[in-house]
C-alpha cells in the first residue's frame, strides 16, 4: 500500500508513535509518505520505501496567523496525485483531520477517492479539542473520517462523552520497539550517579499537566531515605519552576536537567525507576518506553495509565497529586535489590504486550478495510 502519514514532527507522543508506525510499515514493504512542516525527530530516511514531503507556509504580512491547514491540504492533494497514494492516516485531530477532510473533498471533485484514518492521541480530545473554539470542527472531522482509532479505552470513552459522535472508534494502543539491542553503559552511568545511588528518571514536555513540581517533591522524599539521583529529560514551560523548587529544597545538585535528548533509551537503560505523576495521560507512552528498558513505573492513575502500568506488578498507581503515597511506593521498589530486580523483570515482560509485531498489524487491518469500504 501507499500510505500518507500526517503528524506533528516534535518530541511529543503522537509524533513519535506516528513516526515509528511509518518506519515499521516501510519495513513491511509499504510505501510511506510523511507530510508535515518539518522532518519528524525520529525519522531516518534510510529506507527506499520512506518519503518526506515538507509543507511550506509562505509568510505573508496580511495574515496574522499563517494558514497552515490550507497549505497542508493543498500539499496532500498534490502528493496523492503525484505518487498515487491510496490511504491517508492523520495523527492528532487538530488540524490534521480537518485538513485531511478538505483534501479528500478536493480530490473527490477530480474523481479520486482517498480513505482517511484518524488516530486520536489525547490532548486533541481532552484538552485542545474540547475548547469551545475547536469543538465543532473536531466533531466534524471525527464524523467525516472513514475510520477512527484511539490509543486507549479511556480516550475512546472520553471522546464519546465530550463530542457529538456515534462513529465507531477502534482502540489500538501505542506500541514499543524491542530495546534489547540498546547497550547499557556502566561507565556512563558512573558519570551521573555513584554505585550506591538509585537512578530515578522522568521524560516529558514539561507542561503543567505533567505535574513537574510533584516529580521534584517525590524525588525529595525518595532521597531522604535512599541515596539517589534524578534525571529530567525534556523541556517546556514548567522547567524553570522545577529548577527553582529543587534549589529551595536543597537537592539541585542531585538532579540533572538534560533538556531534549536523542539518548533517551541509553539513559533509561541505567535507570531504576520512572516517575509519571501526570494530571492527564491518554496512554502513557513514556511509561511504556521505560518499561521496555526494564524500568518500573510510579505513576498517577489518570486516563489510560492503568491500561499500561499494572498495580503492584510493573510499578504502582496513586491518585493525582498524592505525593506521599508515590514516595512510599517508590521506596517499596527501590529499598531492596531483589524487589527492584523483580519489578524490572515484570516491567520488561509486560511491555512485550505492546510490541510492534502485535500492534502494527491492527493498523494494517484498518487500512485494508478502508481500501475495500
Amino acid at each position: 500500500m501507499k500510505i500518507a502519514i500526517v503528524c506533528y514532527p516534535t518530541f511529543g507522543g503522537s509524533g513519535v508513535v506516528a513516526t515509528e508506525l511509518g518506519l515499521e510499515l516501510a519495513q513491511r514493504g509499504h510505501e510511506v509518505h510523511f507530510i508535515t512542516y518539518r522532518q519528524p525527530v525520529r525519522l531516518a530516511l534510510l529506507n527506499p520505501n520512506i518519503f518526506y514531503h515538507e509543507v511550506n507556509v509562505p509568510e505573508y504580512p496580511l495574515f496574522h496567523y499563517q494558514p497552515y491547514e490550507l497549505a497542508l491540504s493543498s500539499k496532500l492533494v498534490d502528493m496523492v496525485k503525484l505518487y498515487g497514494i491510496e490511504i491517508l492516516h492523520v495523527h492528532y485531530a487538530i488540524p490534521h483531520a480537518f485538513a485531511g477532510y478538505m483534501a479528500k473533498q478536493m480530490l473527490k471533485e477530480q474523481g479520486i477517492d482517498l480513505p482517511m484514518v484518524t488516530t486520536l492521541h489525547g490532548t486533541d480530545i481532552t484538552l485542545v479539542g474540547n475548547h469551545p473554539f475547536y469543538k465543532t470542527a473536531v466533531s466534524f472531522s471525527i464524523n467525516n473520517s472513514d475510520f477512527v482509532t484511539s490509543v486507549s479505552e479511556d480516550l475512546k470513552k472520553s471522546t464519546y462523552e465530550l463530542f457529538d459522535t456515534k462513529k465507531d472508534i477502534a482502540v489500538i494502543p501505542n506500541f514499543i520497539e524491542d530495546k534489547s539491542d540498546v547497550i547499557e553503559h556502566k561507565c556512563r552511568r558512573n558519570l551521573f550517579a555513584n554505585e550506591n545511588e538509585r537512578v530515578v528518571t522522568h521524560i516529558s514536555n514539561f507542561r503543567k499537566v505533567k505535574r513537574i513540581q510533584d516529580i521534584i517533591k517525590i524525588f525529595y522524599g525518595i532521597q531522604k531515605q535512599i541515596p539517589a539521583k534524578l534525571m529530567m529529560i525534556g523541556d517546556g514551560p514548567e522547567k524553570a519552576d522545577a529548577e527553582r523548587l529543587a534549589q529551595e529544597l536543597g537537592i539541585f545538585d542531585k538532579i540533572i536537567f538534560f533538556g531534549n535528548s536523542h539518548e533517551v533509551d541509553s539513559i533509561l537503560k541505567y535507570s531504576d525507576l520512572f516517575l509519571l505523576p501526570s494530571e492527564t495521560e491518554s496512554f502513557g507512552l513514556a511509561a511504556l518506553e521505560a518499561m521496555a528498558c526494564s524500568v518500573p513505573v510510579i505513576s498517577s492513575n489518570a486516563g489510560g495509565l492503568p491500561e499500561v502500568n499494572v498495580q503492584g506488578i510493573t510499578g504502582y498507581l496513586s491518585d493525582i497529586g498524592d505525593v506521599e503515597d508515590m514516595v512510599t511506593n517508590a521506596i517499596k521498589i527501590l529499598q531492596n535489590d531483589e524487589t527492584l530486580k523483580e519489578f524490572k523483570s515484570n516491567a520488561l515482560k509486560h511491555s512485550k504486550e505492546f510490541s510492534v509485531d502485535k500492534i502494527v498489524p491492527m493498523y494494517e487491518e484498518i487500512y485494508f478495510k478502508a481500501l475495500n469500504k
